[in-house]
């Protein structure tokens, strides 16, 4: 159980193809049991090198994935530049709610090329 939930990570974006556009996805599972994931919806933010690009923050409910399988839930997307050669920084947040939450797996966090 969390009350304050913080998943964030880095990635360096140097060894990326250049003029290829790429999403970083959570992959995450609610376990049929999850609870307390209706109160607030939980943020994800993307944040690219030097600040070369305004962060990337929107939210999402969980509610409507309790007891399904493994999801992908995007964080952000961006387009490999000279500008975007650097490290990232994603994160997978909610500090507001203040309750008690459950259930919540998070497999890790992937960056691919979008099609």
């Amino acid at each position: 159980m969390v009350c304050w939930l913080d998943v964030s990570g880095k990635f360096d974006t140097k060894n990326l193809r250049l003029g290829t556009k790429y999403e970083v996805i959570f992959m995450v599972k609610l376990e049929d049991t999850a609870n307390g994931w209706d109160w607030e919806p939980v943020k994800l933010k993307l944040v690219m090198p030097n600040g070369s690009e305004t962060p990337e923050e929107h939210s999402v409910s969980f509610v409507e994935y309790i007891g399904k399988q493994w999801i992908d839930i995007p964080a952000g997307e961006f387009m490999m530049s000279k500008e975007n050669v650097g490290e990232i920084s994603f994160s997978l947040y909610e500090h507001d709610a203040n309750i008690w939450r459950s259930g919540l797996i998070v497999k890790g966090v992937v960056i691919r090329p979008k099609h």
